[in-house]
């Protein structure tokens, strides 16, 4: 499954729709995602699961890219 992760780049940083930041990653689960980027040390916003359509949308920006777990 691929998921969006909506974050800010410090836990310490308030999410302001501005400065919210996203990826794609690849993983089984939300826990998994959560699991992996706790390393970061991100102030996760939102993890939001992606259906097919959603990612041939996302796919045709140039600055597409997934992560893998």
């Amino acid at each position: 499954m691929i998921f969006k992760v909506y974050y800010q780049e410090t836990a310490q940083e308030y999410p302001i729709r501005e400065r919210t930041k996203s990826l794609f990653i690849e993983a089984d689960s939300v826990r998994e995602v959560r699991q992996t980027l706790s390393e970061r040390g991100y102030n996760i916003e939102y993890i939001q699961q992606i259906d097919e359509i959603h990612l041939a949308f996302e796919k045709k920006s140039p600055n597409f890219k997934v992560e893998s777990v």
